[in-house]
C-alpha cells in the first residue's frame, strides 16, 4: 500500500480494518509493507517511507521536489517487482501512484486505487491513465462508479469512511470539556491544513483574521489543530501576527482536529479532505486556499466546474462561501466567518444539508472494501 498526507494514511487505517478482519494473517508482521503513517502503523503496517514524505501540493511545490519523489517512486517499484505482492493499493495520491500502478500493473501485479481521482472537477483526461493502470477502484462517491463505468473502468462505492467515524450528532459539550474551553463562548477552529505548503500560505493569513475577529468580538476562542510537524510553522505564524506575548483566548492543538470541529461553532479552513469532515461534523465554514501564483494559473484552465470545496461540489451549490488566492485576505476571510455567527437560521439549514450528505456516504466501508479487493485477487 502507498497513502500520502495525514488524509491518505486515515483512509488506509480504515481500510486495513476491513482487510484484517476477512483476512486475519494479515495482522502477521511483514504481510503489510509500502508507504504509511500513524494509522497505517498501529495496524501492523511496515511503512518502508513514512506518508509524510509525499505530503506536497501544487505543480511548483511539486517540481521542487521531483527528483526526490521519483527517486521514492522507482526504488518502491523495483522492490515490489522483486517480492510480487498479492495485491498493491495506491490510496489517493493519484500523481504518485498511478504511474506507479500502471508499471505494476504491466508486470501482471493486480493493482487497486482507493479513492476515484477528482475527474469530475479537474483534470479529465487522467481517467486514461487510470484505465491503463488500476484493476479496480474503491470510490467514496457513488456517481463515481456509472462515470468510471463509461470508460470500461470496473468500480465498487464502498461510501466514504469518514462518514462511519463521525457521529451523526457530534457531542460539543464533551469536546469543549476535553479541550478545556468554555461551554457557552464563541469558538472558531482554525484549519490551515497538514501540508506544509499549505501551512506556508495559509497560517499567517487565517491567524492575522482570527486577530480581526478577536478584536471585534473579544468573547472569542480560537482553536488550531496542528497536524503532525506542523505545530512549530504554526507556532512562528503566531509570533509574526501577535508578537511575543501570549494569547489566551487562542489554543494551539497536536493534531485533535475532529475535537476541534467538534467544539467549534465555526471553521475557518483549508480545502481538502477536512472540508467534508467538517461538513460530517454538520459545521458551518469559510473554505479558503492559496498557492504559487503558477500553480494557481494552471489549476484555473483545468478546472471543470465552479467549487473546489467537497462540500459545495458534493451539494451541487455554493453551501457555504470559498476566498481563493488573493480573495483570501485576512479581512475577508474575518468577515465571512463572523457572519456565520450573526445568522443561525443560515446555520440550521447548512446543518440539515449536511445531516442528508452524511447519510448518503454512510456504508460499511471496511467490508465493502475488502470484499471488492477479494474480487481481483489470484485464485
Amino acid at each position: 500500500m502507498v497513502a500520502g498526507e495525514a488524509s491518505g494514511d486515515l483512509l488506509a487505517g480504515l481500510l486495513l480494518d476491513g482487510v484484517q478482519a476477512r483476512w486475519p494473517q494479515m495482522r502477521a508482521p511483514g504481510n503489510m509493507v509500502g508507504i504509511g503513517g500513524p494509522q497505517m502503523l498501529r495496524r501492523g503496517f511496515q511503512a518502508w517511507w513514512p506518508s509524510e514524505r509525499l505530503a506536497v501540493s501544487g505543480y511548483v511545490e511539486v517540481l521542487r521536489r521531483y527528483r526526490e519523489l521519483v527517486g521514492i517512486r522507482d526504488q518502491l517499484r523495483q522492490r515490489l517487482l522483486r517480492e510480487r505482492p498479492d495485491v498493491f493499493i495506491g490510496v489517493d495520491a493519484p500523481d504518485f501512484n498511478l504511474d506507479l500502478e500502471r508499471g505494476l500493473r504491466e508486470a501482471g501485479i493486480k493493482t487497486v486505487h482507493f479513492v476515484c481521482p477528482s475527474i469530475w472537477a479537474w483534470r479529465p483526461e487522467r481517467v486514461h491513465k487510470i484505465k491503463a493502470s488500476v484493476d479496480h477502484v474503491l470510490c467514496i462517491f457513488p456517481f463515481e462508479v456509472e462515470l468510471l463505468s463509461q470508460h470500461g473502468i470496473a468500480a465498487t462505492y464502498v461510501g466514504h469512511p469518514l462518514a462511519n467515524v463521525i457521529p451523526r450528532t457530534p457531542d460539543r459539550v464533551a469536546a469543549r470539556a476535553a479541550l478545556g474551553l468554555p461551554p457557552d463562548a464563541p469558538v472558531v477552529a482554525v484549519l490551515p491544513g497538514s501540508r506544509a505548503s499549505e501551512v506556508k500560505h495559509l497560517a499567517e493569513r487565517f491567524l492575522r483574521a482570527a486577530a480581526l475577529m478577536g478584536r471585534a468580538r473579544p468573547e472569542l476562542h480560537f482553536i488550531v489543530p496542528a497536524a503532525p510537524g506542523r505545530r512549530a510553522a504554526i507556532e512562528q505564524a503566531v509570533r509574526r501576527v501577535f508578537g511575543a506575548s501570549a494569547q489566551p483566548n487562542l489554543h494551539i492543538l497536536d493534531g485533535q482536529s475532529h475535537q476541534a470541529l467538534t467544539a467549534c461553532d465555526v471553521t475557518l479552513i483549508a480545502s481538502g479532505t477536512a472540508t467534508l469532515e467538517a461538513a460530517l461534523f454538520k459545521r458551518p465554514m469559510v473554505i479558503a486556499y492559496a498557492v504559487h501564483w503558477l500553480t494557481a494559473s494552471i489549476m484555473r484552465g483545468k478546472k471543470l466546474q465552479p467549487w473546489i470545496g467537497l462540500p459545495n461540489i458534493l451539494c451541487r451549490d455554493f453551501v457555504v462561501p470559498e476566498l481563493l488566492q488573493d480573495e483570501a485576505r485576512p479581512e475577508k476571510l474575518a468577515a465571512a466567518t463572523l457572519a456565520w455567527l450573526d445568522d443561525p437560521a443560515r446555520v440550521a439549514a447548512l446543518q440539515t444539508r449536511f445531516d442528508a450528505l452524511h447519510a448518503e456516504l454512510q456504508r460499511d466501508t471496511p467490508t465493502l472494501a475488502a470484499d471488492a479487493i477479494a474480487q481481483i485477487l489470484p485464485a
